[in-house]
């Protein structure tokens, strides 16, 4: 069973998603990326620090995470939103997945979002905060 989270954006967006990673809540500036690849470098990347996260490619999480590819010793970002996150990478190198990453740096992500209508709000809004969570309403989350 998949629990609801939300992304709130400060103009009021709500956008409803299943939560994966960490139970919580977090605040940051959403920003995002369009490579295909890299997901791993880009949550350890100290330019991403205190940051939600959205990744546009479609899937995430399908090569696992590896201990080689960490930019930094700890994960920079708040929180990753994603379209789809994968729960069975496949990767010789993989040692656990994307979810498993995430709950044992204590960073929520929120995957079933429209990465396409978020990225097009965030290209006209400019820059906007955001809040990312599954303990609270997005009403709550508004406050």
């Amino acid at each position: 069973m998949t629990n609801k989270a939300y992304l709130v954006l400060e103009d009021g967006t709500i956008f409803e998603g299943e939560s994966f990673g960490s139970d919580a809540t977090t605040y940051g500036e959403v920003v995002f990326d369009t490579s295909m690849a890299g997901y791993q470098e880009m949550l350890t990347d100290p330019s991403f620090a205190g940051q939600l996260l959205m990744l546009t490619y479609p899937l995430i999480g399908n090569y696992g995470i590896n201990t080689i590819d960490d930019e930094s010793p700890n994960v920079q970002v708040r929180g990753l939103v994603v379209r789809e996150h994968c729960v069975t990478p496949s990767h010789y190198q993989s040692v656990e997945t994307l979810d498993a990453y995430l709950k044992r740096h204590g960073i929520p992500g929120i995957a079933g979002i429209d990465t396409r209508a978020l990225t097009r709000r965030l290209r006209s809004a400019g820059v906007m905060m955001g809040v990312l969570t599954s303990t609270m309403s997005p009403q709550e989350a508004l406050q």
